[in-house]
Formats: structure tokens, C-alpha cells, sequence
């Protein structure tokens, strides 16, 4: 197939497609998977529903050949599938993609990085919201202890893998522990980024006084570092890129709240039950499973992707302000479940 770029109604190209491979999780963070909406009895989707390893790679090369550079494989939690590694050995060697990367809460990499690595894994994003057991565990819902994570994250450095980690920061509960995460990666030699809290999904309670704003964390680390803002990696990078002054250690912020990028935006998410999404914060997805399940051609798989990429409109962050003044608005709407399309 044929690699034709093409844009969205907005002029954004599709580059970067997330995979969720599981909507199961092994955490319940208070931001993303409330203990008290996915309890025992959540209807997790069963597994017939899920997208097989082979229905997934089918599905990549079609994303690659319309312009696709980066695959990530999110969750839930990714690992929790079974014989994950063996679909990171499945698109290693079948989808000639640039950058074949995975988001995981790190807990089963220490026995997973190596062979990650070995079947053709780029790199690992680690989410990680505080150095302190006691905060850790109040937000991961579950008691589970930073040592697993830091263990998962020396496993991949080990193992040969570039580790980035993302720590979300919320108003009044994590906040004090940006300068130690900072400290403690910037020694690590990782780069460390801040996520404000955002509204995604329909569960976390989120609210505008929750969030701690990208100029709240630069002003935090600025107490104690020297930083220096250097420009973009690429176009559609979602996070300010700052430098420790004097070495080659990054951190960044991922600003979606204070600092809106849609204009670059450009993701397309497929969940782990073949639905597309334009957007983390769009309402339903397109069903693209049944077309394949039902012996769709390449040809009319590609005529699909296109015509809903051609059509996409997206941009609810830049709009998010409006629709909250207005009661009744988009932001009032049924959003997807960030753990459903993997952030």
C-alpha cells in the first residue's frame, strides 16, 4: 500500500495512532478509574469483543500506509493482556512503523521489559504520581507501593528501553511532591513530565479549581532549577519541552487545560473493541471492527479511515472554557473513559 499523507478539515495530518489492547486495569486511580465506579461488578468487555493480535496488525498497516510514524499500545493496563509481547514481535516485524512505543502504570515491567525489548519495543511511557507511599497508594486506589513502579522502571532502563514518566498533578493532593519527582529523575537521567488534570470521561470529578496549571508546576521547579524551554521534537508534540540549564536531562508539561493543542493535534485512538476516536474527549467512537470482521478489502478499510479523518473537526480543548460557562453544553455530554482509549 501506498503511504499518501493526508488532512483532517482542520489541516492536520494523521501521524501518531493509539492501540488499546484491554479496557482491564490492575490499578483504580482516582483520575482515571474510580474504585467506586469499577468495582467487581464493572462490566468489563468480554473477550470476543476484544481485537485479536492479528486483527490489530491488519488494522496498523492500513494506519501506516495513510501516514502513520508512531504506534503506542495503551490499555487500560496493556500489560495485563495476555502474551502482550507477542504483539509488539507481531508489529516489529510486520508494520514498518518509526516508533513503536507502550504507556503502562509500570507494575509488571520488571518481568515483561526484556522480552518487550527483545520483540522490537522502542520505549515505555511510566505513570507515576508520586515518590510518597502513602499519596501514591491514596491515588492509585489500590495500596500498591512506588517500589513495584521504580523496580519496572530500572527493568527497562536495563533493559535497553528509553523510559519516559508522566506524573499527574491535582490541586491539594499531589502537588508537594513535584520538586522530589523532579529531583529524583533528573538524577536518573529521565525525562519527567507533568500532566495537568483533565476532564476525561465522566467519573473523576474533575473540576477547574482541581488543577494545578503548567505555569503553577514551572514556577515550582524554577524554586529549584534552572530551566530553559528549547522548541518542539516534532510537529504535533503535546508537551512544552523544558532542559535542566547546564545538561542534556529534559522535563516537560503536558498542558491541555491551560495550554491547549489542538491545532496539531494529530492522534486517532482505536479502543481495545475496534471503535475509532478523533478525539480523548469525543463522545462514541466508529466501529471498525465489524467492517473487518464482515471480509472488508484493504481498499475499503482505507476508504473508511479516510473519509472519517477527512471529516474531523475536533478541537474540545480549545473550546473547553465556553462549554463550561454554557450548562448544557459539549462538556456536559457522556466523554469516553480516558482507560478506555488509553489516554
Amino acid at each position: 500500500m501506498k503511504n499518501s499523507a493526508f488532512n483532517d478539515r482542520l489541516q492536520r495530518p494523521l501521524r501518531d495512532l493509539r492501540i488499546s489492547v484491554t479496557d482491564r486495569c490492575n490499578l483504580r486511580c482516582i483520575y482515571c478509574m474510580p474504585r467506586e465506579i469499577f468495582g467487581p461488578e464493572y462490566p468489563f468487555l468480554p473477550k470476543n469483543e476484544i481485537l485479536t493480535f492479528e486483527e490489530i496488525t491488519r488494522l496498523a498497516k492500513i494506519f501506516v500506509s495513510l501516514g502513520v510514524k508512531k504506534i503506542r499500545i495503551t490499555g487500560g493496563e496493556p500489560l495485563l493482556r495476555k502474551d502482550i509481547e507477542l504483539l509488539i514481535e507481531k508489529l516489529s516485524n510486520e508494520v514498518r512503523i518509526e516508533d513503536l512505543a507502550l504507556t503502562t502504570n509500570g507494575v509488571l515491567l520488571t518481568e515483561k521489559s526484556a522480552t518487550l525489548k527483545k520483540n522490537g519495543l522502542h520505549r515505555v511511557t511510566v505513570s507515576l504520581d508520586s515518590l510518597n507511599n502513602e499519596t501514591f497508594s491514596s491515588m492509585n486506589g489500590t495500596g500498591v507501593k512506588v517500589e513495584s513502579v521504580l523496580k519496572g522502571i530500572d527493568s527497562a532502563l536495563d533493559s535497553g528501553l528509553n523510559v519516559k514518566v508522566n506524573m499527574l498533578v491535582m490541586k491539594g493532593v499531589n502537588e508537594n511532591d513535584i520538586l522530589p519527582m523532579a529531583e529524583y529523575f533528573k538524577d536518573k537521567r529521565v525525562t519527567l513530565r507533568f500532566i495537568e488534570f483533565m476532564d476525561t470521561g465522566n467519573n473523576n470529578q474533575w473540576n477547574t479549581e482541581k488543577v494545578f496549571t503548567a505555569k503553577e508546576i514551572t514556577d515550582c521547579l524554577r524554586t529549584r532549577f534552572e530551566l530553559e524551554q528549547i522548541p518542539p521534537d516534532y510537529s504535533g508534540e503535546v508537551a512544552l519541552r523544558f532542559r535542566y540549564k547546564g545538561t542534556q536531562i529534559e522535563t516537560g508539561i503536558i498542558a491541555s487545560v491551560s495550554l491547549p493543542f489542538c491545532g496539531t493535534c494529530n492522534r486517532l485512538r482505536l479502543s481495545a473493541n475496534g471503535r475509532l476516536f478523533t478525539c480523548l474527549f469525543a463522545t462514541d467512537g466508529y466501529d471498525i471492527k465489524n467492517i473487518l470482521r464482515n471480509g472488508a478489502t484493504e481498499e475499503e478499510l482505507l476508504t473508511f479511515v479516510t473519509g472519517l479523518w477527512s471529516k474531523r473537526d475536533d478541537r474540545y480543548s480549545e473550546r473547553r472554557l465556553d462549554f463550561i460557562k454554557n450548562p448544557g453544553s459539549s462538556a456536559n455530554l457522556t466523554k469516553v473513559e480516558m482507560s478506555f482509549v488509553g489516554g
